[in-house]
């Protein structure tokens, strides 16, 4: 009877540290974007704030863009080109108007972030993504599902047009 109750116990704590053990949705692991095998980076939701993002037109969303330690080191250094193992991550929302604050403010002005619509990245290795201006693009739709192809082929033409080493976004500190 002891060895059944040892048991239990055993296969419980196993599959306790599994479940904790699983990447939450977005929260990294998962599978890899096509073209460049980037998957989401584990903890990114922890990463510093580089700047904040708002685009109408078809987009009509807000993002938050955050780096990894090595981004955020090179922005605050002015650093460029960024250096290899710089990720940058550009959390992107819908955007919708508040009604509890355009009731105190009287008129319709105030916007917050909506449902979440996707998650993007740019992972800097200069050798494995030489052929796209040394960086590799990654993109997630609200549920942790890789972005089709199709869509990851116009991240580079789009980002060489960028002035700082493809890169838009400027750092607000």
């Amino acid at each position: 009877m002891r060895w059944i109750a040892f048991l239990l116990i055993a296969i419980a704590t196993g599959a306790g540290v599994m479940v904790l053990t699983v990447p939450a949705a977005g929260q990294g692991g998962g599978e890899a974007v096509p073209i460049f095998g980037i998957k989401i980076p584990p903890g990114y939701r922890d990463w510093r704030l580089v700047s904040v993002a708002h685009e109408e037109g078809n987009l009509h969303s807000f993002a938050a863009i955050l780096g990894n330690d090595a981004a955020i080191k090179a922005y605050r250094d002015g650093k460029l080109p960024f250096p290899d193992g710089t990720i940058i991550a550009a959390l992107h929302y819908s955007h919708v108007p508040s009604e509890e604050n355009n009731k105190v403010f009287g008129d319709p002005q105030s916007f917050v972030p909506g449902p979440p619509t996707n998650v993007q990245f740019m992972v800097k290795d200069s050798k494995k993504y030489a052929t796209t201006g040394g960086w590799g693009y990654a993109h997630f739709d609200k549920d942790g599902k890789p972005g089709n192809e199709a869509a990851l082929k116009t991240c580079a033409p789009c980002h060489a047009k960028a002035s700082r080493d493809s890169v838009f976004t400027q750092y607000a500190p």
